[in-house]
């Protein structure tokens, strides 16, 4: 399976089967079907099937699927069943938004440490996330097991500071800033351009009307 090609389609479509699975156990759910999974998500049932498929299936003919079993699954498949260690760059309103955000701590994400060029805010705390200065971030990489770095800054400043995250050993940047990052093939760069999502929420609006 490790072999296999896996389409992003599917990866994408992964964490929101995993939100779905476990609003179910919430609900002390304990096994459904994909039809009844397709109703819920306003995915096809086929779909749900061959999106599984790709793993191994997980479910039983005639019995479905154990919610517990196929959460904790595509949980390890999202890698999930381990902590990332995550700090954030820019404290700003996204920043900030993000630091206080308890579900990443559920989800495994730890966000250790928050840096800012305003110096008068260093020794500060967003929730339970310390702040720090600028300064402080190179020492503090190489010393701490940091796995993610979340860039909510402005976009002239991104693409410096990622290339130095990154040469101190930061494997994958979460990126806000609305700018491309032009980082060596074997770092994982997920970006969330908030503008672009409102303005594909706004084209669809003009093709409704």
């Amino acid at each position: 399976m490790s072999d296999k090609f896996i389409s992003r389609a599917v990866i994408k479509r992964l964490p929101r089967y995993y939100r779905y699975l476990g609003e179910l156990m919430e609900n002390n759910i304990e096994r459904i079907s994909s039809k009844e999974l397709s109703e819920r998500m306003k995915v096809t049932a086929s779909q749900i099937r061959q999106d599984f498929n790709n793993f191994g299936g997980f479910g039983q003919q005639g019995y479905g699927y154990n919610v517990e079993y196929l959460y904790t699954e595509i949980g390890k498949i999202l890698g999930l069943t381990k902590t990332h260690n995550v700090i954030i760059v820019g404290a700003g309103n996204v920043g900030r938004a993000l630091a206080n955000y308890a579900d990443f701590g559920k989800r495994g994400f730890v966000f250790t440490a928050l840096f800012d060029i305003d110096i008068s805010l260093k020794g500060t705390k967003v929730g339970d996330c310390p702040v720090f200065h600028v300064d402080d971030m190179e020492s503090y990489v190489k010393e701490n097991d940091v796995e993610i770095a979340a860039l909510t800054l402005p976009k002239n400043n991104a693409p410096e500071i990622a290339a130095k995250l990154v040469s101190w050993g930061v494997d994958a940047i979460w990126n806000f800033a609305p700018v491309d990052l032009n980082l060596p093939d074997d770092v994982l760069v997920e970006n969330v351009h908030l503008a672009e999502s409102l303005m594909r929420l706004s084209y669809r609006i003009k093709e409704k009307d």
